[in-house]
């Protein structure tokens, strides 16, 4: 039997596990010791097995006899049913046991808002995808209904590392990633706006709207990279 400080644990290095695989600080394809995670937390294997365990049934490890535990891979393509799935979900925030945002919630709408702010000026990768983890807990705060919570939250994070995985190998990179901070603030900005004033109805509304650009923002970009990639090889095999 768990105790509440044991189960804490177990949470805690849970929490840190998911988020570094999310963001790319576990790569695809890496394994994962459970020595090596046992020693780190300074906990037994038990706990790191249940971690472990867990975070094979959301999708982000699979076991691979002779080799171990290893993070799965992503592709754009095959995740394009859950973003489907993600996109109807948002807009139910302001539908189903919706929470009304008091004072203490509002600010730290606005001080992510400020983060993000800060962000425009000064793109980076690994904040950008930070940020956007905290503001989906902060949206998700919005509702009560625990099922809406626990698979939106599921959803999100098999999705959220396809970005900072796909957007990494395009040639034009650098230009995505300032097109999609900005982007974001203003989605921000936009949410934050309806925060303010009680609306979640149309805060679901965004964020649905945002959540499917998104995605289609970044399909187009890795299919246009690889007819690129594909006709650069076509045209440099005539030239031999």
């Amino acid at each position: 039997m768990q105790t509440g400080g044991s189960r804490e644990r177990i949470e805690r290095i849970y929490a840190v596990l998911r988020k570094r695989i999310c963001l790319l600080d576990y790569a695809p394809g890496e394994r994962l010791r459970e020595e090596t995670l046992a020693d780190e937390f300074d906990v037994s294997r038990t706990p790191i097995r249940r971690v472990l365990a867990r975070l094979e049934d959301e999708g982000l490890l699979r076991s691979v006899h002779g080799v171990g535990t290893i993070v799965t891979d992503i592709d754009i393509d095959a995740l394009e049913q859950v973003y489907q799935l993600r996109v109807e979900l948002a807009e139910l925030i302001g539908k189903l046991s919706p929470v009304q945002p008091d004072a203490d919630k509002i600010d730290a709408f606005r001080a992510l808002l400020a983060r993000c702010e800060a962000l425009v000026a000064r793109p980076d990768a690994r904040a950008f995808a930070e940020i956007n983890m905290d503001f989906f807990h902060l949206l998700n705060s919005l509702t009560a209904n625990e099922p809406l919570r626990a698979i939106s939250e599921l959803l999100y994070y098999q999705t959220t590392r396809i970005w900072l995985k796909t957007a990494s190998r395009l040639e034009s990179y650098q230009a995505v990633l300032n097109t999609e901070i900005t982007i974001f603030h203003r989605e921000m900005a936009d949410i934050v706006a309806a925060v303010e004033i009680g609306d979640l109805e149309v805060v679901g509304h965004i964020r649905r709207a945002h959540i499917s650009m998104s995605f289609l923002r970044l399909r187009n970009s890795a299919h246009a990279d690889a007819t690129r990639a594909h006709d650069a090889g076509h045209d440099a095999s005539h030239d031999d």
